[in-house]
């Protein structure tokens, strides 16, 4: 039997496919029982239209079996097998796929399912073996061959004995070395996940022998037990009717998959006709991912081709704001590079990407709609990823996602952009808003109480994001978004601004000077009307308010940033009269009196106070002052 030479340039090929093209040598398996599912495929498809053979598709299965003893690992399936002009053109030419060939005879007919695409799987196979035999009969011969190689230097064919059709893999497994451990290929825990992981969803039945430990009877002992069993589920639960899949399946199928304790809040089941075909079965978790907000946390849905797993985390098929989001996509359309182990970055892609962001999208607008309660509790749980992704990329999604937003308010536990707009007052043409640590303390803002006293409907930003938020959606419906914090929000009539205008510019001297006893502190100090009961309240100029300030501030950076502060102090409140005097007859007194009222308005903006030993003594100074 003479040994012959790979087609294609063999050492450097097999070499670069072995070593460059594959970065998991678990797939091996995955690409054997592949092959060996297209075998299987192949054949029953001829006999829809041969009548000469006589097979029903439950005939059909593919067997696994280790022999630890012998480090042998056999794959065998009853498909269509191969004649010796087979072996030769589809193992003794590296990348010369059968399967390929058979799809793109068959193009146009339906049932076509064939996903060995590049004919490079099956060297996969000397990842993990040094010793690859491949005895296969085909069905329309009465001969049978053995096609046999070790690797780059060649591979040998001689016909051989086989009585049943169909193809019969054995690897022999090579030996552990340092830094592998091949010998868990040999174990049938091992082989057991590899299927379920990633060939659960073979049309055909994949058997094994499993031992299996029973009591005896008569002694009480264990016996060990073999038992032929069929590891995979074979029917995918998302290609299934979802009319006739209960929730109690669904809930199973997330808690099995993806290791979680509690039962998912939404399943979204859909599929795809069209452009693109695919099927997508996702879920809402129940709660937040422990590492969610965290560098650890991946994202993506698993991608499936025809039932076989390709991706454990495509993270290319959702976008960032919809993270949470967990579940698979099974489709036969997209572009796999030769390795099926990547995807290529193709129109495919991108159209099925755009879809379940669709779905993902319609499906939480109608909880919105028809379920309220639930997508409050969605939105505690999700809500900012959502915000987040109104900002992020300088807001080019904020369109998609501006009315799946809530917010607290002063009149709603939650509402959303479109409802505060029904409710706006009649000649109303803003949406108002404030921030702060909580409802409770941004109500008792001075700069708050005015405008509700006036029958104003204000939201509450307690989210640190909020602001952000709204600084990148600037208007919603026509409508603009302003802080009611800001040195410029102003609900007077034209008559009281030109009022305040004059009073400022009587107090000129005043403002100036109490401004310089707070040494750059702030931009300015001015009297306003905004407030009703407090004597004085902070706010800024520019695009940073002191939200975003404070914000910004708590994040690990080299420097923090100021907004630009604004003392406005309340034109009716008393001590307006006693810094008029202060000015006139005691201006160190008057520096006294601004610091305090500084201090004051930092606190009641929750910002600390830079020196909290001078302002007690300024307080005791004032408090025995006669």
């Amino acid at each position: 039997m003479k040994k012959k030479q790979f087609k294609a340039e063999s050492k450097k090929l097999l070499d670069l496919m072995v070593n460059s093209i594959y970065t998991n040598k678990d797939i091996f398996l995955r690409e054997l029982i592949s092959n060996a599912s297209d075998a299987i495929d192949k054949l029953y498809y001829e006999s829809l239209t041969n009548h000469k053979i006589k097979c029903k598709k439950e005939d059909f299965f593919i067997q696994v079996d280790v022999d630890k003893e012998n480090r042998t690992l056999t794959i065998f399936d009853n498909g269509c097998g191969m004649d010796m002009e087979a072996l030769e053109n589809n193992l003794g030419t590296i990348a010369k796929s059968g399967s390929l060939a058979f799809k793109e005879e068959n193009e146009k007919k339906e049932d076509i399912s064939i996903i060995g695409q590049f004919g490079v799987g099956f060297y996969s196979a000397f990842m993990v073996s040094d010793h690859i035999s491949v005895t296969s009969k085909a069905f329309s011969s009465d001969k049978a061959y053995c096609w046999s190689s070790s690797g780059a230097e060649g591979y040998e064919i001689e016909e051989v004995e086989k009585e049943s059709v169909g193809t019969t893999i054995t690897l022999h497994i090579k030996e552990d070395t340092k830094e592998e451990n091949f010998s868990k290929y040999l174990e049938e825990y091992t082989i057991r996940e590899l299927i379920k992981k990633y060939s659960d969803y073979i049309r055909y039945p994949i058997r094994m022998n499993v031992e299996h430990f029973h009591k005896n009877k008569d002694s009480e002992e264990e016996e060990k037990v073999i038992e032929l069993e069929t590891i995979n589920s074979m029917v995918p639960l998302w290609k299934k009717n979802k009319k006739e899949v209960k929730k109690e399946e669904y809930d199973r199928f997330y808690q099995d998959k993806f290791m979680d304790y509690e039962v998912p809040f939404k399943v979204m089941h859909h599929s795809m006709e069209g452009v693109v075909d695919y099927q997508s079965l996702l879920f809402i978790p129940s709660h937040v991912p422990y590492n969610f907000y965290t560098k650890e946390y991946e994202k993506g849905l698993e991608l499936y081709s025809n039932g076989v797993l390709i991706m454990e985390k495509c993270s290319d098929l959702l976008p960032d704001y919809f993270s949470f989001v967990k579940g698979l996509v099974d489709s036969s359309d997209v572009s796999l590079n030769i390795s099926r182990e990547l995807l290529q970055q193709d129109y495919q892609l991108r159209q099925i990407s755009k879809s379940i962001e669709n779905k993902i999208r319609k499906e939480l607008e109608n909880m919105l709609k028809e379920e309220r309660e639930e997508y409050e509790k969605f939105f505690s749980m999700f809500g900012t990823q959502l915000k987040y992704g109104v900002y992020d990329q300088f807001g080019k999604d904020k369109d998609v996602l501006k009315d799946l937003l809530l917010f607290a308010s002063s009149k709603e536990k939650f509402t959303s952009l479109k409802e505060y707009i029904s409710r706006m007052k009649e000649g109303q043409e803003d949406i108002y808003y404030a921030s702060g640590e909580s409802t409770s303390k941004i109500a008792l803002l001075p700069q708050v109480e005015r405008v509700l006293e006036k029958g104003y409907e204000i939201l509450y930003l307690t989210d640190y994001v909020d602001e952000f938020v709204m600084q990148t959606l600037m208007e919603y419906d026509g409508k603009k978004l302003k802080n009611v914090c800001v040195e410029d929000f102003n609900l007077d009539t034209e008559e009281e601004k030109e009022d305040l205008k004059k009073r400022n510019e009587e107090s000129k001297d005043l403002l100036e000077c109490m401004k310089e006893s707070l040494e750059q502190e702030v931009l300015k100090v001015r009297f306003t009307n905004r407030l009703k009961k407090h004597p004085v309240c902070l706010t800024s100029e520019g695009n940073l308010s002191i939200g975003m300030q404070k914000v910004m501030n708590a994040m690990p950076m080299d420097e923090k940033i100021e907004a630009k502060l604004v003392l406005e102090i309340n034109e009716e409140h008393p001590i307006v009269e006693t810094l008029h005097k202060l000015y006139k007859e005691d201006l160190e007194k008057l520096k006294k009196y601004t610091k305090i009222l500084y201090a004051q308005a930092r606190l009641i903006e929750g910002l600390p106070i830079e020196n909290p030993t001078e302002l007690s003594t300024l307080i005791s100074d004032v408090l025995i002052e006669k």
